[in-house]
């Protein structure tokens, strides 16, 4: 699973974000778990969660002593990288360039 293309056009930390949380989707994961997981500095990240939230996009609860991260079901689903390939690039691929 990953984020749906339709949310795949969002800035670089916030698609990472959804994409390591998609894997995670039933669990979730903490600050710290993501911040293992996404190349960015602590600041960038908490600004993509925020926006991620702000949007609607991830859902924060707390469990305990700790507050755990999720996507909402509408953010990811199944991806295919193909899918974003221009018909130029198909037609390229498809002869053998």
């Amino acid at each position: 699973m990953r984020a749906k293309r339709e949310y795949r056009d969002r800035g670089e930390t916030q698609v990472a974000v959804l994409d390591a949380l998609a894997d995670r989707r039933e669990e979730g994961m903490t600050v710290f778990e993501l911040r293992s997981r996404v190349d960015a500095d602590i600041d960038t990240l908490e600004t993509a969660l925020a926006d991620l939230k702000a949007d609607g996009l991830i859902e924060a609860s707390e469990e305990g002593e700790r507050t755990v991260i999720v996507p909402e079901a509408h953010a990811i689903g199944q991806y295919d990288p193909d899918e974003d390939q221009s018909l130029l690039d198909r037609i390229r691929d498809w002869v053998g360039r």
